[in-house]
Order: C-alpha cells, then structure tokens, then sequence
C-alpha cells in the first residue's frame, strides 16, 4: 500500500486471510486492534508482549512501540501526540499507544493551535509525511521523538541530487529531545523486523507451536 487508483484497496485487503494478514491491515485485524476490551467479560490482552497478542498489528505503529519499550521510556500515563491520522501509521499507533494506557491526542491537518498541542507531549510520534514539518521549538525538552516520515529532498552536488529526511528537522530536535529516531536507518528497520516477528507469530499460531521455538 498505496495501491495503484484503479485498484480497490478495500477488495484487495479482504482477499488475505486475517491470519495471514502480516501486514495487520484487514479488516478483522483492525477492528481487533481498535477493541479496548474495557467491559466486563473481554479477555484482557498484554499489549507487553506482542507475541502474545491473538491477531496480527501493523508493522510500523508495532515497531514504534517497540523502540520505546527497548530504550525504557515508560509510556503509561504519558502524555503521546501522535502527528497524522492515516490508516496505515497514525490511528495504529495511537491506539497502541492507548492500549499502553497513555494520553492520545492526534494532530491533523484540521487541527488549531499544532505547536501548543504538541509541546505537551512527552511522546511525539511524527508520520505526515511532510518534511522537517516538526521544528525544535515544538518539542517539549527531554521528550521522546519517533520520526515514522520519509521524505526526499534535493541535495545539490550529492550523487543522487537528493538525500531522505524525516518529518522532524533531526538536526534541531536532536539538542532538545531526550531521544530521537533518525532517518533513515530508524523506524524502516524495525518496520521490517515487525513483519519477520508477525510472520513467525503467523507460522506459530498455525502450527500450535509455543513462543519458544
């Protein structure tokens, strides 16, 4: 994704079987990830521990959570902007997030006051794929900054003519964050070893394999 317009992504999405989605993206998978299981009765997931979890999430919003869990950033009870809203990063992750029992607001393009919102975040997590969109001046200092955007540039006299930069200007907010993803070589990889982790987890729940082997 994104399909080609003459293609109907909804169909395609459908045609997988959701437990072979490793993707995360159909339909089923989505509205599992979107129960907060809150009323009585739900089995109650541990959102701790992927492999754990039933059903398959979406690789990149997956990573995001995983970064912050390798680098030890408590997120339950933090404050988390999340900067875009697409089906693909931004509503996953922020439902992740809540799972992890942080405060979610996302930032859209209709949103008033940007910067006022995001400097309360002690968690930012930027995927809107506009260049250098976050300055320095937006971040809370000692925050926790995931860059998911990926975005070229022109970078005269390079041999390519250009060079890929996030959706935070990396070279401003490096001096205020606490911790900061870099692109690339940040998020891409982990989006990657999400997709191995949900293929394994796919093979073990069809085998009845225990998370050990």
């Amino acid at each position: 994704l994104p399909l080609p317009p003459k293609i109907n992504e909804a169909n395609i999405l459908k045609a997988v079987l959701p437990e072979k989605d490793v993707d995360g993206l159909h339909p089923a998978n989505t509205a599992s990830l979107f129960n907060t299981a809150t009323h009585a009765g739900t089995e109650k997931l541990n959102w701790k521990d992927f492999p754990s979890i039933p059903f398959h999430t979406p690789c990149t919003p997956q990573g995001c959570i995983e970064l912050l869990d390798r680098i030890g950033c408590e997120i339950e009870g933090k404050n988390a902007v999340v900067i875009g809203r697409s089906n693909l990063v931004g509503l996953p992750v922020a439902m992740l997030l809540l799972h992890r029992n942080a405060t979610v607001t996302i930032v859209h393009s209709r949103t008033k006051n940007t910067e006022d919102v995001v400097k309360q975040a002690d968690i930012v997590v930027a995927a809107v794929g506009r260049a250098h969109f976050v300055p320095k001046t937006w971040l809370k200092p000692g925050c926790t900054v995931i860059d998911v955007g990926i975005n070229s540039v022109d970078a005269p006299g390079t041999k390519r003519g250009y060079k890929l930069v996030g959706d935070v200007n990396y070279e401003e907010a490096r001096e205020v964050a606490g911790w900061i993803t870099p692109v690339p070589g940040g998020v891409g990889p982990m989006t990657i070893a999400m997709l191995l982790r949900n293929t394994w987890n796919s093979w073990r729940r069809a085998t009845g394999a225990s998370k050990k082997e």
